[in-house]
């Protein structure tokens, strides 16, 4: 199941750390704090179902504490690499997951977004 919610975070953090638009000057954002953030989440993201009150908690978070392009671009590697390592993740319940958290994105997750283009 760890494996299972690295890919479903990673999907998942993509889209709502490229969201982000709140300007800080340190960095917030860790590969560790992505997994820790969105682990959580990892059974909704391959079964659909409930969301967990602690995933959302989670997007949330992530949301908030990535607030500059190099936090959002390190949230989208990392969870880049996270899904390349776990099969399983289903993109419609990783693009519903940001509006299911009260999480608002312009764009849909896809597995081959381009995390260099994330502001």
């Amino acid at each position: 199941m760890a494996g299972g919610s690295k890919v479903a975070f990673v999907a998942v953090l993509i889209a709502i750390v490229a969201a982000t638009t709140l300007p800080s000057t340190e960095s917030a954002v860790t590969c560790k704090s992505v997994v820790s953030s969105l682990t959580p989440c990892a059974t909704y993201l391959i079964r659909g179902g409930q969301v967990p009150t602690k995933c959302c908690n989670g997007v949330q978070s992530l949301y908030k504490d990535a607030n500059t392009k190099e936090d959002r671009q390190m949230a989208c590697r990392c969870m880049e690499q996270a899904s390349k390592l776990v099969p399983g993740i289903n993109e419609k319940y990783a693009n519903m997951l940001p509006e299911k958290c009260d999480v608002h994105i312009p764009y849909k997750i896809t597995p081959t977004f381009d995390c260099s283009t994330v502001q």
